[in-house]
């Protein structure tokens, strides 16, 4: 009960909704059950919570629209569903949020959006500044412009990698299921839900159901690699019914709903690991010792002021190294500047970036939040 009291506390939630739930199973909008999501969403913001939600449920909305029955393979047919579905899809959206006077924002990401650090950053950066406004941030995947295949994997990944994205305390998948169960509860009637676990547990794959709905691309497994995704940047899982009333307002008040997939570590020392082992050095910032000691005692950010020399052919968003004046490395954390504009910004203060480059992304060259001490 410990851990779902601290997860009620937590700040910052990543919702993901799927599209069974969404579309009842095929039939179009649930626009009761929407209403009470944003229902429920309201007042969670209301108690101070930061929301972002992901949503699925595009391409089967366009089904519905152009009466389709069956789920179709071809790629340009799910591009034109997910088109056509996407307009229902935020139309409703808005309008449920805008009864509780509350914004919403579509951000439609691609998997090169989250794998590019560049563009990762932007993202970053977007969200952010959405969720300072009070702006609900409605994400999905970019599904008409992808040229692989319509899919992340499907739209857990997508919220796990939104979670890593941002930081999230807290994930939230609602599917159609209570949760993650020791069996597959379809087949055995002998299988008791599992309340709560850690996220790294190698037995809940085991058990997990591997085959999804009729609409949906992923099953319970996928819910459980999202999870142990989410759990990599420190936020716990909570994986429950879309359908038990008043799901997210019980989950918020501590309540055992659901199963709760655990990280093993706290959400900043996971983060960090995460940077540390993710990406490889493209480039070099030597300090003056003034910022070197900063970083090590104070875990401050890095301004341009206190750095000496740039070395490397680093663009933004790339992982650069922190170095002492004897060449120790400090530090090492994803720049908000390239090597070029690094290079002109160093041993300036922040108050001239714009002067010197003509615009301002971060008044930071590497923001605390993106360092890790070496």
């Amino acid at each position: 009960m410990k851990a779902r009291s601290a997860l009620s506390d937590s700040q910052r939630w990543v919702i993901k909704i799927g599209s069974a739930l969404l579309t009842n199973d095929g039939k179009g909008l649930d626009t009761a059950a929407i209403n009470s999501w944003a229902e429920q969403i309201a007042r969670l913001k209301e108690q101070g919570k930061e929301i972002l939600l992901v949503s699925s449920g595009a391409v089967a909305e366009g089904m519905a629209r152009l009466g389709w029955k069956q789920r179709p393979k071809a790629l340009h047919e799910l591009q034109a569903a997910a088109a056509v579905g996407q307009m229902g899809l935020v139309q409703h959206y808005e309008s449920c949020f805008k009864t509780h006077d509350i914004h919403t924002a579509q951000i439609l990401l691609t998997h090169d959006d989250l794998s590019n650090r560049k563009r990762y950053l932007n993202a970053r950066s977007t969200l952010k500044t959405l969720l300072k406004l009070g702006s609900i941030p409605i994400i999905n995947e970019n599904d008409t412009v992808v040229t692989d295949e319509i899919r992340f994997g499907d739209n857990d990944t997508l919220a796990a990698l939104v979670a890593n994205l941002v930081e999230a305390d807290a994930l939230m998948i609602l599917t159609d299921q209570p949760g993650v169960f020791t069996a597959d509860p379809r087949k055995d009637s002998s299988a008791t839900l599992i309340n709560e676990a850690q996220a790294s547990d190698k037995k809940l794959l085991d058990v997990a159901a591997s085959s999804g709905g009729a609409l949906g691309s992923g099953g319970m497994q996928t819910k459980i690699i999202a999870a142990r995704r989410a759990a990599r940047s420190g936020t716990a899982t909570i994986i429950a019914s879309g359908h038990h009333p008043q799901v997210l307002s019980e989950i918020a008040s501590g309540k055992a709903i659901g199963t709760l997939l655990l990280p093993e570590n706290e959400a900043i020392t996971a983060r960090k690991q995460w940077l540390a082992g993710h990406l490889k050095l493209m480039g070099s910032l030597y300090l003056d010792q003034g910022a070197a000691d900063m970083l090590k005692n104070s875990g401050k950010s890095l301004l341009a002021v206190g750095v000496t020399r740039v070395e490397g052919a680093f663009v933004r968003g790339d992982m650069v190294s922190c170095l002492a004046p004897d060449g120790h490395e400090v530090a090492r954390g994803l720049c908000n500047y390239g090597a070029s504009e690094a290079d002109k910004i160093k041993g300036r203060p922040s108050s001239e970036i714009e002067k010197l480059l003509g615009y301002v992304d971060e008044a930071e060259l590497i923001h605390r939040d993106n360092m890790v001490l070496i």
